[in-house]
């Protein structure tokens, strides 16, 4: 038996035999050609095809994964459509007389070149993108179909690294697991896998494709990132029990629909869930959450190529009140910048955009945006009951200042003779360590408080979200955030306010009783996580 160790991503364990993931790859000659025109004309039916071929792997992550886990593939449209890529494209075909194949094959080399070289891990990360879409064009160019060599049987797949497109064109009912030699956690070929619920494990290094063959057993654990290659009987016995207790105590949570978020001690909390876009709210309902307390609406931007109007956003955000049903929903007021870009926002490049011009920012300083959407949120707040959330608050000026832009559009709503609601909620989220440290002065002007860990954990231990580099520095336990934390909810109770958790920590039940004693009133989560939530808080006793 051989044991190798990565990074796991999603937990669950798969036995079976392995699949060593092989691609079709079009080999790229230089040839000289005499009719450029001719040339540039394939080029474009070809780049016509792998566009139609994005979306129709969009289609499917719609399905699957939902909106904001789909996006990528619009992303990866977008860039197909980036001028300087094309410009490049064009000018190698028109000045060396050479075919499209080639050309696109070198704008690929020296576009992935320039981004992996730059600081920003984000920007880092574009360099796959680009090799992606590249190979998906030159795919098209020499009409091979795309696809890669996968068993019609359920197979555990190890590949040196998988493409989102890769990712999402996996059969899940044909795929046991997947573990790959390259990655991070953060990539978004790690997100798809816990989204598709497909075990995985990444990072495994070079000595995954050299160690593991077609055909062989192995087994697959993905909670502590180990893969054991011809595994021993006690190792097989032991994993299959595990795997075992694992699907005993998923059904056991489905018993828990229906019960109440409750402490043995009787104390009550909300369990809500975090959502991308419209087509996730089955999800929450089947899930059985109390009510949404993320919903990011940034999806309405990122998905248009244009700012949308106001009626466009008043119809999905009275579609998601309705759906709910009187149940609290909290909508996210837009959060572009940093990793998620929308070209017609024409925002700067930023050696750092995480710190810089992003979520609030835009809103202040571009109200004509921020007050279409205000306005569409009163607009539907007459259909349910609804929350507005402001993120990256770092001062008592930024609170103000939208405080008097909610007030100014209620005035103008009401004075139009619109119907809206007389009870909408205005809250902050706690993703600064500003926030929470002047939280006592921010309390007083807010209904509720929302901690975002993700970004907390980002600012507090100054450590890139996106670069997979300081990973190993970051620690989501460290005291210095869970202090953060609790200073926010005893300032918010001291003031009259509730706080949740919607960040990923919301979702570690290690940590649900912590949150509980520090008097934190409600945690939304992925939809999928809201039962395994409920469950860790039935068995809480506050009272020891």
């Amino acid at each position: 038996m051989t044991t190798l160790k990565g990074k796991g991503v999603y937990g669950a364990i798969a036995l079976g035999r392995i699949t060593v993931f092989k691609r079709k790859e079009a080999s790229v000659k230089r040839v000289r050609i005499d009719d450029i025109n001719a040339e540039k004309a394939r080029l474009e039916a070809a780049k016509e095809k792998a566009v139609s071929q994005l979306q129709k792997i969009y289609d499917k992550a719609l399905r699957e994964i939902g909106e904001a886990n789909a996006q990528i593939f619009e992303i990866h449209m977008m860039m197909m459509e980036d001028e300087d890529y094309n410009d490049s494209i064009s000018g190698i075909i028109e000045t060396q007389s050479v075919n499209a194949e080639y050309a696109v094959a070198v704008t690929a080399d020296n576009f992935a070149e320039m981004f992996a070289s730059m600081d920003d891990a984000y920007m880092q990360a574009r360099s796959a993108d680009v090799r992606d879409i590249s190979n998906r064009i030159i795919s098209c160019l020499s009409e091979a179909d795309g696809e890669n060599e996968v068993s019609d049987e359920k197979v555990i797949i190890c590949a040196d690294d998988l493409a989102p497109s890769e990712t999402v064109q996996l059969d899940k009912d044909r795929v046991l697991a997947f573990v790959t030699a390259f990655g991070s956690s953060n990539s978004h070929t790690a997100i798809l896998a816990r989204n598709m619920n497909i075990p995985a494990v990444i990072g495994v290094g070079e000595e995954l494709l050299k160690t593991v063959k077609n055909g062989e057993l192995a087994a697959v654990d993905g909670y502590t990132g180990e893969i054991f290659i011809d595994p021993d009987e006690n190792t097989k016995t032991r994993l299959e029990n595990k795997r075992t207790e694992d699907e005993d105590k998923k059904r056991l949570l489905q018993e828990l629909k229906g019960k109440e978020n409750v402490t043995l001690d009787g104390k009550k909390i909300d369990i809500f869930a975090n959502i991308g876009s419209t087509d996730n709210i089955g999800a929450v309902l089947a899930n059985d959450a109390g009510g949404i307390g993320l919903f990011r609406s940034e999806f309405l931007y990122l998905e248009s190529s244009d700012y949308p109007t106001e009626e466009q956003q008043f119809a999905a955000y009275k579609k998601v009140l309705e759906s709910m049903a009187g149940k609290k929903v909290i909508i996210r007021t837009l959060d572009i910048g940093a990793d998620k870009q929308a070209d017609y926002f024409d925002l700067p490049e930023e050696e750092n955009p995480a710190l810089g011009y992003r979520a609030i920012r835009i809103c202040l300083t571009r109200p004509e945006i921020f007050k279409t959407q205000l306005r569409a949120l009163y607009r539907a707040s007459a259909y349910g009951d609804l929350g507005i959330m402001f993120p990256m608050i770092t001062s008592v000026p930024e609170l103000e200042r939208i405080i008097e832009l909610c007030r100014e559009v209620r005035e103008q709503l009401t004075a139009e003779g619109i119907e809206i609601s007389d009870r909408v909620e205005l809250g902050i989220m706690i993703e600064t360590p500003a926030a929470a440290i002047i939280s006592d002065k921010l309390a007083p002007m807010a209904d509720f408080f929302s901690v975002g860990t993700n970004d907390l954990t980002q600012y507090t231990l100054a450590c890139d979200r996106q670069n997979a580099a300081v990973e190993q520095f970051v620690d989501p336990h460290h005291e210095a955030i869970l202090r953060l934390i609790e200073m926010s909810a005893k300032n918010a109770h001291e003031h009259g306010a509730w706080i949740g958790i919607c960040g990923e920590l919301a979702a570690d039940t290690s940590l649900t009783e912590t949150f509980l004693r520090m008097g934190i009133d409600e945690l939304s989560v992925s939809p999928s996580f809201v039962l395994k939530v409920r469950d860790a808080v039935r068995q809480c006793d506050l009272s020891k």
